[in-house]
Parts: C-alpha cells; structure tokens; sequence
C-alpha cells in the first residue's frame, strides 16, 4: 500500500474519532446547561449523602446519646463519632460483619446491639438506620408511641472481661480476674491504673438499710404476712428514693423468701446471683454504665457478645461546649 494512501486513511480515520469526540463533549455540555438546577441539585445531594452512608456505615458513625446511663462521661443529647472499622463494621446495617483482629479492651466505651430491642423488620431497621446515618443522628425515626427513641444501641464502658467473674455490693462494683483468688473493688482498679472517669451513684451509703427494709416488707407481703411494724417505719422512706438500687433490694427481698421457703429452687437461684456474682464466658463482655444507679446494663440482660459490638465511642463533636475525647 502507498504510504500517501495510508497517512491519508489514517488521518481520516483520527479525524472521524476526534469529531465524535468533540461532540459527545459538546453534548454533554448542553445537557448540563440544560439540566434543571434541581434535578443537579439532587445529583449533588445524593451523592454526597452516599459518600456519608459509606463512611458511617464502615468506619465513623455518629450517634446521639438517648439517657443519663454514662454520666459524667456521656451526657444525654451528646452527639458522638463512633469508630466502627476497630472491631469490624458490619457488612450492611444489620447484616454480618467484617472480621477484625482486635477485640474491646477493659475499660473502653464501646457501642453494641441493645439486646432488649425488639425490631420492626428488616426493611424499616435499614431505612431508619440510613436516614440516621445520613443526618449525623440528627434524625431518628425509631420512636414510641410517645416519641421517645427506641434504644436500638447501647453505649456503656466494658467492664468485665471473658474469665471474670463480677459481684454487686450495694452497687459498688467487685472484680475477680480470670486466674484470680481474690476480688478487687473496681474503683481501687481503677486508682491505681490513673483511670480518669467517673463512676456516678446516685445512692448514698447510708440510704441501703432502708432500701433492704423495704426489699424485706416486700417478702412479708409476698408471703401474706403481717410485717413488725419495726420493718414498716424503717422501710417508709424507701417510697421517696427517685433512683433505688434495685439489686440490693431484691436481694433483702430473697434473703428472707429463702430464709421462710429454703426448698423454693427458684429463689435460691436468684439469690445465688446475686450474691456470687456474674462469670463472663468466653467469646462475651460485661458494659455496664458510669452512672450505676441510672444504667440498664449487663447486670439486667447478662453479659454481651463481642460479635455484637459495632465500634469504640472516640469523640464528642456537639454541642460545642462538649467537644473533645472520650475518656
């Protein structure tokens, strides 16, 4: 073949390519200048809200605080980011996991499944859960009927570790390490290891015996008996506690039910938690709240399984005056 013939063809053949080119570009760009601001607008805003979706859904989440449970640490309407890539994010909300090598340390704030939650379907937990996510937990349409949130999420402090074993002692805290003899009270742990938060009570000292008189009343009239009136006046003033230990009183109450029916096995079971504590198997974590006497934890549901945890509680970033790390 002529080498003209050849440069001719070949320079048709690239000027046909960059005209086609020319005018996809051409028409492209008539299009956006056509394109109706709204339509772009929502463009925009979809694909900034699926960048968001992206990393809340695998390695930042925010979430708010719906109760008192973590005061001082966490107080309610705080806004959060919780790191979700440390322990694994899941898959899609609610579905599996990614494996990850670490696991939740003593002492972490951690966020996990609520297991009391009692879900409305798949399809809404997705659609809540995404709208969640995307209005950085300013929106959450996961309500009761009185328009409080439904708590969907925990977040507490990882207290007990597999292999321990944890006791109540009028809502002070007892450790016994996994290879342990002997129980440490959490706060002494927690002294000479400079750990800077605060556990709360709400409970003074010297307000338990009324509590168990009133936890003892409580047996007597489970029992149809007459209670001394001793027990009666003693445990009046338990009616104005706005937050009592309830462990401490259902255990006065079972020490006297176990005393009165020692063949109940029913009882002696409760009552044997109580009084011996809770062991942490394996694969498993007990969180419990900072503020102990406001906290529906561990001590109600047992101890949480670590596939359960989404992600360690990091930052506050609202309101302003709270910014900073989660201690």
């Amino acid at each position: 073949m002529n080498v003209d013939i050849f440069l001719h063809k070949l320079t048709v053949v690239t000027e046909n390519i960059l005209s086609r080119r020319r005018k996809k570009i051409r028409i492209r760009k008539e299009k956006q200048q056509n394109k109706n601001f709204i339509v772009d607008w929502l463009e925009a805003l979809l694909w900034a809200a699926g960048v968001v979706l992206l990393i809340n859904q695998y390695l930042i989440q925010a979430y708010q605080i719906p109760s008192g449970s973590m005061t001082d640490t966490l107080m309610i309407k705080d806004h959060i980011f919780v790191n979700k890539l440390i322990f694994g994010p899941e898959i899609l909300p609610g579905l599996g996991k990614i494996p990850s090598p670490f696991k939740p340390q003593r002492n972490e704030v951690i966020i996990f499944e609520n297991p009391s939650y009692i879900s409305r379907g798949p399809l809404f937990d997705i659609i809540q859960r995404i709208l969640y996510m995307v209005t950085f937990s300013f929106v959450d349409i996961d309500r009761e009927e009185s328009g409080e949130p439904r708590v969907h999420f925990l977040i507490k402090r990882a207290i007990g570790m597999p292999g321990d074993t944890v006791v109540l002692d009028r809502g002070e805290i007892l450790i016994r390490f996994a290879g342990e003899k002997d129980f440490i009270p959490e706060r002494e742990y927690n002294r000479q290891r400079a750990f800077s938060h605060t556990l709360s009570r709400l409970m003074e000292t010297h307000q338990y015996p009324t509590l168990e008189y009133a936890g003892t009343l409580s047996a007597y009239q489970d029992l149809k008996l007459n209670p001394p009136d001793l027990i009666v006046e003693a445990a009046r003033p338990a009616a104005n506690l706005q937050y009592p230990d309830y462990f401490a009183y259902e255990k006065a109450r079972l020490q006297f039910l176990q005393a009165a029916n020692p063949q109940e096995n029913r009882y002696r079971m409760r009552l044997a938690q109580l009084s011996q504590g809770w062991y942490i198997p394996e694969g498993r974590i007990f969180p419990l709240g900072d503020n102990r006497d406001n906290s529906r934890d561990a001590r109600y549901f047992g101890a949480v399984r670590t596939a359960k945890v989404l992600g360690q509680g990091t930052f506050i970033y609202w309101p302003l005056g709270r910014i900073g790390l989660i201690d």
